[in-house]
């Protein structure tokens, strides 16, 4: 089974390269740096003791607070981290600048990521939530370098096409040093299907462990005064494809019994900024875009976010917000942004990959699922018309975001268990041994 998913995988590379091409149509980072995809580096890359996956803007997110720990704990370390699309890349630049170091996220055939490793040479490897390759994990078991799947997921849909390909799975699973769940039911499945249970802890949800950045006031705060101190406003946040027809239907349902009321509306891609403006100005909405710095008077009903790392502030400058992803069977954002500042959230009918998350929000009364775009509307008619009534939801979301931090305290405390197995990392002084360091390239 190995030799053929590598086989496979072989196969599908000219058509990932196109890939690449075809997305760098709109979004021209696509097409930057795609030799480090295959692990050509030119210069070798930082020698980093630590390495860290995420795959986008979301996991990157998440992630933050296992950074900075790893950061403040190893600080002679070197941290590397890898992303897979451009956005990720720039969320990581927006928190970290230059104490971290990035590159794209390599190809998983063996001979690329014999290239990635020879070049990094890190001692300690740790993915965030469902990123499990099975050419890397052997290599890095050949080499000696426990990997941690950390912030772990694993929905009852994943968990039964793994357990079609049999022993593969296991195999594979198996060769996680640690993996730190999100929850009893994530545990329960990744254990199922062959990873050793001594080796599987519920860690719980990095995500709850939200920290507000001390500008994030003064930044919601201005945002609010340009967008208007009295209006209704609510957040459609990391809209997809297919998505923004309902939302701006729902929003047309809005003015008519709010007619002041207005739409921030942020895409989760940037290459779809431009079809989302076009869209807006189609459909006959009065429309301010971010990235132009126009004043946003009272015949804009509808702000278009077409600028990178603002949405925490967007959702905390506004009165309630939906997260996308979840009119259309994608799977779903993070709630937990717009629920830790107090703001009331609605999602859609498609959560699978926030599922526990959601239900634990509805179930406690700090969030709404809706079906459809009539149901949006309703929604945000009744929140943004009584103040009252977002405020108890909102306080709500605070109180569930507080009542369930405590993952990152649980998953240092696995990290630093892994990091005193391993012969090649010294925790006493929290420094990693033998580190080699060299300018990065790109």
């Amino acid at each position: 089974m190995a030799r053929l998913y590598s086989l496979l995988l072989y196969l599908a590379l000219p058509v990932l390269l196109l890939r690449l091409i075809w997305r760098g149509r709109y979004a021209s980072a696509y097409r930057e740096r795609w030799r480090e995809r295959l692990g050509f580096y030119g210069r070798r890359p930082l020698r980093a003791g630590i390495w860290l996956h995420a795959v986008s803007v979301g996991e990157v997110q998440a992630a933050a607070p296992l950074i900075r720990h790893l950061l403040d704990r190893y600080p002679a370390a070197g941290l590397l981290v890898t992303t897979t699309t451009p956005t990720g890349a720039e969320r990581l630049r927006g928190l970290f600048a230059d104490a971290v170091h990035h590159l794209y996220t390599p190809f998983d055939l063996t001979p690329i990521m014999n290239r990635f490793l020879d070049a990094a040479g890190p001692r300690l490897a740790v993915v965030m939530e469902t990123e499990i390759w099975p050419n890397m994990l052997s290599a890095c078991e050949r080499r000696g370098i426990p990997v941690v799947l950390a912030n772990a997921r694993l929905s009852a849909r994943s968990a039964k096409g793994y357990a079609r390909l049999g022993d593969f799975t296991g195999e594979t699973l198996r060769r996680f040093a640690a993996i730190g769940a999100q929850g009893p039911a994530d545990a329960a499945r990744f254990r199922a299907l062959g990873a050793p249970a001594a080796r599987v802890r519920v860690t719980g949800n990095l995500k709850f462990d939200v920290r507000r950045p001390g500008s994030m006031l003064d930044q919601a705060e201005a945002l609010r005064r340009l967008w208007g101190i009295q209006r209704p406003i609510w957040v459609a946040a990391s809209t997809h494809e297919g998505e923004e027809e309902p939302i701006l239907d729902a929003h047309r349902q809005v003015l008519d019994r709010l007619p002041a009321a207005l739409l921030v509306l942020v895409p989760r891609h940037p290459e779809r900024f431009e079809r989302v403006a076009a869209l807006i100005e189609r459909r006959g909405f009065g429309l301010a875009r971010r990235a132009a710095g126009k004043p946003c008077n009272e015949r804009i009903s509808v702000f278009l976010g077409d600028t990178m790392g603002e949405l925490p502030a967007f959702l905390a400058a506004g009165d309630a917000a939906f997260i996308g992803g979840s009119l259309v069977p994608t799977g779903g954002h993070n709630l937990l942004e717009a629920a830790a500042e107090g703001v009331p959230v609605a999602v859609g009918p498609h959560v699978f990959n926030f599922a526990q998350i959601t239900e634990l929000m509805v179930r406690e009364g700090a969030a709404v699922q809706v079906r459809d775009a009539q149901a949006l509307a309703h929604c945000m008619q009744k929140w943004l018309g009584d103040a009252t009534l977002r405020s108890r939801i909102g306080e709500q979301g605070r109180r569930v975001v507080r009542a369930n931090q405590g993952a990152l305290r649980r998953l240092s405390e696995l990290l630093d268990g892994v990091c005193e197995n391993d012969p090649g990392i010294s925790s006493g002084n929290g420094k990693f041994s033998a580190m080699e360091r060299s300018r990065p390239s790109g």
